[in-house]
């Protein structure tokens, strides 16, 4: 295995639920699945855009926090919107400025490239007010980063 470093995932008893959702979303696969004595799933390890992930069945005793999240780099509004409306769409929640979590409470980072260019962009004017549109949303919509940030 050339990955370092693998994230395991604290999931209770949904493993292979979580393993096919993930799978089916980043269009990976599950590559391997480990039991428990008592036939239960234990681990699984998924394939999502090229990073294993490790699911790992533990119990109840500790949930995810916003403290942790992973960020998904979208190129344009069409990718934001699909990962955006499986993870909300599916059982998860909205929160603010491209936050949202899955079905299963874990915490993304829906953030489209227009970021570099409008909040990170040399014109100090156009990132500040990008930033404060940013602040209002939910989903972000890069329309409406870059009007900000030009302007209009």
């Amino acid at each position: 295995m050339s990955q370092k470093i693998t994230p395991c995932l604290w999931i209770d008893d949904r493993i292979e639920e979580a393993a096919n959702y993930y799978a089916a979303l980043f269009k990976g696969k599950v590559l391997n699945l480990a039991h428990y004595p008592n036939g239960r799933t234990l681990t699984a390890h998924v394939d999502m855009l090229g990073t294993t992930f490790m699911l790992l069945n533990g119990g109840p005793q500790f949930k995810y926090t916003e403290a942790v999240s992973f960020s998904i780099d979208c190129k344009d509004q069409a990718e934001v919107d699909y990962y955006w409306n499986h993870f909300v769409g599916d059982g998860g929640e909205e929160s603010m400025c491209g936050w949202c979590k899955d079905k299963f409470g874990l915490s993304w980072q829906v953030v489209p490239d227009a970021m570099g260019r409008t909040i990170g962009g040399p014109d100090k004017a156009g990132s500040a007010r990008a930033m404060q549109a940013m602040m209002k949303m939910k989903k972000l919509v890069v329309a409406d980063l870059e009007k900000a940030y030009a302007g209009k």
